[in-house]
């Protein structure tokens, strides 16, 4: 697994990912192997993974041979900070508003001068993101989440943002604000549609456009509006899904 590109490839397409609510790192390193592109741990609605010391599924990711990621659980730097000395290659922070927001963010995620972040000597052994804080400023992704009417507002301003690297859209937080459907939410192809004006502000600053599907029918409609960053699949209902069709199959023959 390598990190060179990272930062200079642009448009950057981190490809279809896996969206981890398991706690068990065999399930997580398996689920990870299948041939996604990353796998982000959930530590805010992955019901036990959070608040949690999930340094043990961060390796699991690793130990699968892709980057992993952590949705922390808010903007918070300490937070933020755990999850990188874990060994996360990249955050993903919920509910930004506003260029404040954002701005606090991509300051937890990196070290002094360019942020806010506290270096420890001690750090996880299976941690790919340098300990030398040049480096490591370099090689991790802060990407913020728009779920919000007020984050919609400020999209542009907040794709602006020094140390934002990407935009990662939750679409159920985000058409529960808009009062729309989810499907209402995928379906709309206008030009100034809610989507389309997420991707607009990422392809104007080189950003990660990333979004979570759930299904591979949203991902779909996802990679479609242009976004480059897709959570297809979550683990656990990956494992339902394909433990119901073994079941019925056998049961066939």
């Amino acid at each position: 697994m390598t990190r060179t590109g990272w930062n200079t490839d642009a448009p950057r397409d981190l490809g279809t990912g896996l969206w981890v609510g398991s706690t068990d790192a065999r399930v997580v390193r398996a689920a990870s192997a299948g041939g996604f592109d990353w796998a982000c741990v959930d530590e805010q609605h992955g019901g036990a993974a959070g608040g949690r010391d999930n340094t043990d599924l961060i390796a699991a990711v690793r130990a699968a041979g892709v980057p992993a990621f952590v949705r922390v659980a808010w903007n918070r730097p300490e937070l933020i900070g755990r999850a990188l000395d874990s060994g996360a290659d990249g955050i993903i922070v919920p509910m930004v508003d506003s260029v404040e927001q954002a701005r606090a963010a991509a300051a937890a995620a990196r070290f002094a001068p360019r942020g806010t972040r506290s270096f420890g000597p001690i750090r996880s052994t299976d941690a790919l993101t340098a300990a030398v804080p040049e480096r490591a400023n370099e090689d991790v992704l802060c990407l913020v989440m728009v779920e919000t009417v007020r984050g919609l507002d400020a999209v542009a301003d907040i794709a602006a943002v020094d140390g934002v690297d990407g935009i990662f859209v939750g679409p159920f937080d985000l058409s529960l604000a808009l009062g729309l459907d989810p499907a209402e939410l995928l379906a709309d192809d206008s030009e100034d549609s809610p989507l389309r004006r997420v991707v607009s502000a990422c392809r104007a600053n080189g950003l990660v456009a990333g979004a979570y599907a759930g299904s591979v029918e949203r991902a779909v409609h996802l990679r479609t509006a242009g976004f480059t960053m897709i959570a297809a699949v979550d683990d656990l209902a990956m494992i339902a899904r394909s433990a119901s069709e073994a079941a019925a199959a056998a049961k066939a023959r």
